[in-house]
């Protein structure tokens, strides 16, 4: 039924169905588009929010103090008084730097971090884009932060702002190379690129990833804090080294937006490690009785929770290591790990051990019966 709360695919389904009785063809895929970008925003505005605020509140216990407590019940409003405090700033553009670029980079950064909960699947029938190749999409629009990264501490003509640019792009070519060899894992064992059928993979055969893929596991979290450029690597805006790295001379709405795509971003790393290893909102029968889309949220904010963890924890790499970790570490180490599962896989179908199929398509929750595209 529509009213089914587990399933929320099932009142988008009836409120696109009675749309579609009254209103033209065209109409009809403008809603849809609508409810998709309206349930992305639901899940990303409040999160925004509380994720600061469980950040700041796990770093004050891992060191001892309070955190914030002032502002609002145990300060939970504190995140709303500190976004209100830096869109009050005055937004300064420096005289020397590239004006156009200067202004682009900070909206360019934040299209790839939502673009890909475009493809994220909340329920199983709860993803606005069940895309054959959504696993490469989501990598291609990962690689492009380094670009922009690139072309905000360039455009601000600033020393401090370029050194942390040129930072970000050595290790953006540094780690995204074991970051798609720790993905190639998942999809020998899958055999798609479908976020969604490697959940539904996930269910048909009981079993998380992470158990059968513990380095791959491994090796794309590392990789993708490298990428978030946050503790321990850091390295892009390393405040005791160089001011602030490529967004220095940003203030106001411009930093507010480099400082909103960060988090983003890491809500959208925490998704993607929650679907393909942690089953997404499959989680061994529990979805029957819990709506799916609470199981991954709340998978969502664990592996949130590690990653503030692992910041409160381990102390800054330097450059020079950070790198010798990537080519010297996880480059070998992942490239073994993709011969081994493709042996395994190799020797499973040959030997006929296990059944090694996906299943089929399933539809879109925001087009009833549509399959996985965005035309009729």
């Amino acid at each position: 039924m529509w009213w089914d709360l587990r399933d929320l695919g099932n009142l988008s389904h009836a409120l696109l169905d009675w749309v579609e009785g009254w209103a033209p063809g065209g109409l009809t895929y403008v809603v849809a588009g609508l409810i998709g970008i309206a349930g992305v925003l639901l899940f990303l505005i409040p999160s925004q929010l509380a994720v600061i605020w469980i950040e700041r509140r796990m770093i004050a216990r891992l060191q001892h103090r309070l955190g914030p407590n002032r502002v609002g019940p145990f300060g939970l409003l504190q995140p709303i008084a500190d976004a209100l405090k830096v869109l009050g700033k005055e937004a300064i553009t420096p005289r020397a730097s590239d004006r156009w670029l200067f202004w682009l980079a900070p909206i360019a950064i934040f299209v790839p971090a939502i673009t890909v909960y475009a493809v994220l699947p909340f329920g199983p029938h709860m993803v606005m884009a069940d895309l054959n190749v959504a696993l490469l999409l989501v990598i291609a629009l990962g690689a492009t932060n380094a670009l922009i990264v690139f072309m905000a501490g360039w455009s601000s003509n600033n020393k401090y702002s370029l050194l942390g640019a040129m930072r970000v792009v050595a290790m953006m070519v540094s780690y995204e190379v074991p970051q798609v060899l720790a993905l190639l894992g998942v999809v020998l064992f899958v055999g798609s690129l479908s976020l969604q059928e490697i959940v539904f993979w996930q269910q048909g055969h009981r079993t998380l990833l992470l158990f059968l893929q513990p380095l791959s596991f491994l090796f794309f979290l590392i990789a993708s804090l490298v990428e978030l450029n946050r503790t321990p690597t850091d390295i892009a805006e390393a405040e005791s080294e160089i001011v602030a790295g490529y967004h220095t001379e940003y203030s106001g709405f411009k930093f507010t937006l480099f400082y909103a795509a960060e988090y983003t971003n890491a809500l959208a790393v925490a998704a993607l490690t929650a679907t393909l290893y942690l089953g997404g909102w499959w989680l061994y029968g529990l979805e029957r009785w819990v709506p799916g889309w609470l199981i991954f949220i709340g998978k969502i904010y664990l592996l949130f929770a590690l990653m503030v963890w692992v910041r409160g924890t381990l102390p800054r790499l330097r450059i020079d290591q950070l790198m010798a970790l990537g080519w010297k570490f996880l480059l070998p180490v992942s490239l073994a790990n993709v011969l081994l599962v493709a042996l395994e896989v190799l020797l499973w179908q040959e030997l006929g051990l296990s059944p090694w199929a996906t299943t089929s398509s399933r539809p879109c929750w925001w087009w009833p019966g549509r399959g996985s595209s965005w035309g009729p």
